[in-house]
């Protein structure tokens, strides 16, 4: 008698089951994909995914250096539709005023403040077109 495995292996009308990539895996794509292109654009990479200790604070995506020495603190955002106004709806304020806990944070071990801003680089998911949105909010 023909075991289970090999019935279930030996059939070839059974796709394999691939699963569905994650939320991190499809954050992870979204950045490498913005890395790319600010590279492209000029910008150095200093630190990617800048977390500040504890609950309750911020985490910076991306950290790059323009070539003028500016340092840019980088969301990026990806979304498959524009239901609920799409990527750039979901950078509230809370999600801004976190960001700016993190700069604030990483600059704090630089010791001095270079220039900075803080970009925001929108992915649309099906299409893959990029927004590369400078200065899209302060730290006020």
């Amino acid at each position: 008698m023909e075991s289970l495995q090999t019935m279930w292996s030996s059939r070839k009308d059974v796709a394999p089951v691939v699963p569905a990539p994650t939320t991190k895996a499809r954050g992870d794509a979204a950045e490498d994909t913005a890395l790319k292109h600010l590279q492209r654009q000029g910008l150095r990479l200093v630190q990617r995914n800048f977390k500040t200790p504890g609950r309750g604070g911020g985490e910076i995506d991306l950290i790059m250096r323009e070539p003028d020495g500016t340092l840019v603190f980088i969301e990026v955002r990806q979304r498959a539709s524009q239901r609920q106004g799409g990527a750039g709806a979901s950078i509230t304020g809370l999600k801004q005023r976190r960001i700016v806990f993190a700069a604030r944070h990483f600059l704090l071990r630089l010791g001095s403040e270079p220039p900075c801003r803080f970009d925001v680089v929108l992915i649309d998911g099906t299409s893959g077109h990029i927004d590369w949105l400078r200065a899209a909010f302060d730290a006020s």
